[in-house]
């Protein structure tokens, strides 16, 4: 696809640093660049994806800016496949602003939202579903959620999910050619070969929508809340997850008034680890906010973590807690073990009702382990790297795997009804269309600004 105009934004981050890249893509990107870059070669010299230092000038006051490389990369191979040229310049806000105002008055435009990867996209650089795995391996938070973006990056996906459609196409193929010659024998065969070709392709679709569970939570991470009443050691607990002093720690009850979050890594899984105020009846109306945000964010919770003091045992504040959580994906964790016997630990455990009761003692670093991996196992079954599994990690993906599954039934159906193969088609149709609309063959154009409406400017 050709595009007349020439786009520019910066691709580093906002603000004050080393470095700052300004990325310049579209026909005229060589011709704006050459008007403001004063180098020992002309721009038509440079050769392609090469980086040159030189000075970026006002070509109206010739007054520098500021010393910069400049690398010049011809298509169609760029990341657009349209001329890129990327501008290193230094990292401050003003020096940005400056190169980029002269880049907008010469020519070129501010580009919009993951503009320059929709390009790629409509250019034929990359398919849909790779598009959408450069915005989650920007935004992974651990080497496995980064890991499931790369095998999506690199095609692993969309390659399994083009096949099929492929196989569905042909199986309309030989549809066709039975309808126009309509011989009986012909036709049967054909219908037999078609409605095994469904099975085989259902059972491929409905393997790739099991592993959505496990995708998502790569890409989202779950939500955990950890609960308790003031003083069981929720802040310490946070800290300890998060590997910093995240959460303030004293001994006096009612410290955190307001829910704290950190994401962590726990086992490869992004989590989102909320601490929340001690949970019990209070006349403070600050802290009773607090708890009222606890029971909120409850609700919302993935998992929670209630923790129970075994020091103090279970007291009605606790009873209270343990009620309220009832029902939902919840474990036990008794901490403080140093500081009770072996009994009163016991004697805590038989009032409990929960399946999975743990211990710890979180100040001495005793237990952190142990829960890491029961929260890891409750998520997954298993090794969650599984370097040569195809992942589903997207809910857009999810859905029209699911809807391509449905009209497959639907096609099934009508065979097992013994209605006319041309009748049939319709839903075989309908199952490529929906596998056509996750690698971008068949895609509406208010989907499509929609995914890259939640790109960063610059990408």
């Amino acid at each position: 696809m050709y595009f007349e105009d020439t786009i520019a934004a910066l691709s580093t981050p906002y603000g004050t640093g080393g470095i700052g890249v300004i990325r310049v893509s579209g026909e005229s990107a060589f011709d704006i660049s050459a008007k403001l870059f004063n180098s020992s070669k002309e721009m038509e010299d440079i050769p392609s994806h090469t980086v040159s230092y030189g000075k970026i000038t006002n070509p109206e006051t010739k007054e520098m800016v500021d010393e910069v490389l400049l690398l010049k990369m011809k298509k169609p191979n760029t990341f657009t496949r349209e001329d890129v040229v990327e501008i290193h310049c230094h990292g401050g806000i003003v020096v940005i602003n400056r190169v980029m105002e002269l880049l907008f008055k010469y020519g070129a435009r501010p580009a919009e939202a993951g503009e320059f990867t929709k390009r790629a996209f409509l250019n034929g650089r990359i398919d849909l579903s790779q598009a959408e795995a450069i915005i989650d391996l920007i935004n992974s938070k651990t080497v496995e959620s980064s890991k499931a973006a790369v095998s999506h990056l690199e095609g692993r996906l969309s390659n399994k999910l083009k096949l099929l459609r492929e196989d569905l196409v042909e199986l309309l193929a030989h549809i066709e050619v039975t309808v126009d010659y309509p011989e009986h024998d012909i036709e049967e065969i054909t219908g037999e070969k078609v409605y095994e070709g469904l099975k085989q392709i259902r059972a491929e679709l409905a393997d790739l929508a099991k592993t959505f569970d496990r995708g998502k939570l790569l890409r989202e991470g779950i939500n955990i809340v950890i609960a308790g009443k003031p003083n069981v050691g929720k802040s310490s607990l946070l800290n300890q997850l998060a590997g910093s002093s995240r959460a303030i720690v004293t001994d006096i009850p009612g410290t955190t008034r307001d829910i704290i979050e950190e994401y962590v890594n726990i086992k490869g899984i992004p989590a989102k680890i909320t601490d929340t105020a001690g949970i019990r009846n209070t006349r403070d109306v600050v802290e009773k906010i607090g708890v009222d945000k606890a029971y909120r964010a409850i609700e919302a919770a993935d998992l929670i973590v209630m923790v129970i003091a075994a020091d103090t045992g279970i007291l009605k504040e606790d009873e209270e807690i343990l009620q309220s959580i009832g029902g939902r994906k919840s474990l036990i964790l008794i901490n403080k073990t140093d500081l009770a016997d072996r009994a009163g630990i016991d004697e805590i455990k038989s009032r409990l009702s929960a399946d999975i009761v743990l211990e710890a003692s979180v100040i001495n670093d005793e237990g952190i382990e142990g829960l890491e991996d029961k929260i890891s196992e409750l998520f997954f079954k298993g090794d969650i790297s599984k370097n040569e599994e195809v992942l589903l990690t997207n809910a857009r993906h999810k859905n029209l795997v699911d809807r391509s599954i449905h009209a497959i039934d639907q096609a099934l159906g009508s065979f097992d009804m013994g209605m006319p193969l041309d009748m049939v088609t319709i839903d075989i149709k309908s199952s490529a269309e929906y596998i056509g609309q996750i690698t971008g063959e068949s895609i509406d154009e208010a989907v499509m600004h929609n995914i890259f409406s939640r790109f960063c400017i610059g990408k």
